[in-house]
């Protein structure tokens, strides 16, 4: 009888909510199966993006990075910000918002946003190129919006009976956190809704993984629950990544279930210590790669950045190529997600060469046994397979500061002693056949992304 009962409640689900309507589309193995890859404009127009701008990056996107995968446009922070400046944030800067106490984009920055259409405009152009877009929010609710003591929408809560004012971000000042009530996931699940209305495939979560060095609180843990059931309520799927860093790996558990990418770093910026770092974070997350969900290892400050960035001025990476080689080669072995810093349309073509190199994107979006197999005397080693494991990926970052000779046996790289054949992913250049050991010369910051298979 019991089984009978089910069989009934699951026929009349099945009618009353088809598919597109229970909200299927928001598994996590549906939203990302493979690390996202996208524009972001912070690391070139910190607080202070255009239209005009995003657009030139998406039509850049979609004529040249499109066919290698690439497919997000990301509108960082502060685009409700009228005045918003570069090298920082206005404190208590008046923001544009609507009734509800939802920010929305600034008209001045955004003309097509005028009459109340939000982010569809660009969405549909955005959309239309083949590409999604994402935005990037505050967590909490603007504090204008408790100074005004707005209305929830849809409910009868307003603005002061949901935030926690003791709860802020310690570098800006824009919001309040929000109670961990029915009238915190009210305005949580409010600000879906408008999303979904604009057509926004992707939201980065600020001031929600961490704060001053700390792990995420029980306060910011609690919204970045309420902000996944609010995405899990619309029909629209809609990709979460969690910021800042660095997240906590007791945490990653709680993570997997909330949303498909967190930063595991600071901020990421051009320079080769920041490099260092992050294979100390990313061998610490070596065991949290995947499936669906991915630690960020933050945006790729490559190109041409610091327009009108927070940190530093207008410039081209100060990467050397070697080290933006060893950037992408690290950034696909660990299987972070791939966000572009720079502005899209000022790339030169070593720029677009190196992300447009398929037989390295492809460790990035479809290896697997991803892990860090060597690390001595500055020489680190790390792996990954193909899905069906006959091919053997491993890159030879040489950090030292000089051009080095690496020599290495093949036990000491967890390879069986046979002849592998080889191939040179940046050269595109095959090999002659390895056997028992191998050499390479390295040179100083750089890398050898070598595919094996025997």
């Amino acid at each position: 009888m019991k089984s009978f009962h089910y069989f009934i409640v699951f026929v009349i689900a099945t009618i009353l909510f088809p598919a597109c309507e229970r909200g299927e589309v928001q598994t996590v193995k549906s939203l990302a199966s493979t690390p996202p890859m996208g524009w972001n404009s912070w690391d070139c127009f910190g607080t202070t993006v255009t239209e005009e701008e995003v657009k030139a990056n998406a039509d850049y996107m979609a004529e040249h990075l499109r066919d290698h995968g690439w497919q997000y446009i990301i509108i960082d922070i502060q685009w409700f910000e009228p005045n918003a400046k570069a090298h920082g944030y206005r404190k208590h800067a008046e923001l544009d918002m609507d009734e509800f106490g939802r920010l929305i984009p600034a008209v001045n920055r955004f003309p097509s946003s005028a009459g109340g259409k939000g982010f569809k405009p660009i969405a549909d152009y955005v959309h239309n190129l083949g590409l999604k877009l994402g935005i990037h929010i505050m967590r909490g609710i603007p504090r204008q919006a408790v100074a005004q003591n707005c209305p929830i929408k849809g409910t009868e809560y307003r603005a002061q009976d949901v935030a926690d004012t003791s709860s802020v971000c310690p570098w800006n000042t824009d919001m309040f956190g929000l109670q961990n009530t029915a009238g915190g996931q009210a305005y949580y699940n409010s600000l879906l809704e408008l999303y979904n209305e604009w057509g926004i495939d992707y939201i980065k979560s600020d001031d929600m993984t961490a704060f001053s060095g700390n792990p995420a609180d029980e306060q910011r843990k609690n919204e970045i629950r309420m902000l996944h059931n609010a995405i899990a309520s619309q029909e629209r799927p809609i990709v979460l990544s969690l910021s800042p860093g660095p997240a906590d790996i007791g945490q990653a558990e709680f993570l997997r279930k909330n949303a498909q990418l967190w930063r595991i770093s600071d901020d990421f910026w051009d320079k080769w210590s920041d490099i260092l770092q992050q294979f100390d974070f990313m061998r610490t997350w070596q065991q949290s790669i995947g499936p669906d969900t991915w630690p960020d290892a933050d945006m790729l400050p490559i190109g041409k950045i610091g327009i009108r960035a927070e940190r530093g001025d207008n410039r081209f990476t100060r990467f050397t190529n070697d080290e933006q080689i060893t950037l992408i080669s690290l950034w696909s072995l660990f299987k972070s997600p791939l966000m572009f810093g720079g502005n899209l349309p000022d790339n030169d073509d070593f720029t677009l060469q190196l992300i447009t190199n398929d037989e390295v994107l492809a460790i990035n979006q479809h290896s697997i046994n991803n892990k860090e197999v060597l690390n001595k005397d500055g020489i680190i080693v790390w792996s990954a397979t193909s899905k069906d494991e006959k091919d053997i990926f491993m890159g030879f970052f040489n950090t030292t500061d000089s051009d080095t000779t690496i020599e290495l046996r093949f036990d000491e790289l967890g390879l069986a002693e046979q002849t592998y054949t080889a191939r040179d992913l940046w050269l595109h250049q095959n090999l002659n056949p390895v056997e028992d050991a191998m050499v390479f010369n390295v040179n100083k910051h750089g890398v050898k992304l070598i595919k094996f298979r025997n």
